[in-house]
């Protein structure tokens, strides 16, 4: 099932290694540091500033939707691949 994380993207959720929210993300010094390293691979959706971060195996999206929104999609791609 594929998950879309902000304007026309699409995300098979087999490949979403991580949703973090923007608070997460600000506060860990770890979480920065793994970003910076993936520069060449962080994709932007968002216009003005971003709500969550989604890691998968081969990209790291700045998505304008919210976490929460996020995880939700995820649970319904769950229970629609049955």
């Amino acid at each position: 099932m594929y998950i879309h994380v902000g304007e026309d993207i699409l995300v098979r959720s087999k490949d979403i290694i991580a949703i973090l929210d923007k608070e997460s993300v600000n506060s860990s010094k770890y979480i920065e540091e793994f970003l910076e390293c993936q520069n060449d691979s962080v994709v932007n959706l968002s216009k003005g500033s971003f709500k969550s971060v989604v890691i998968t195996s081969k990209k790291v999206y700045f998505s304008p939707l919210a976490s929460g929104t996020l995880k939700r999609r995820t649970k319904q791609s769950v229970t629609h691949d049955y």
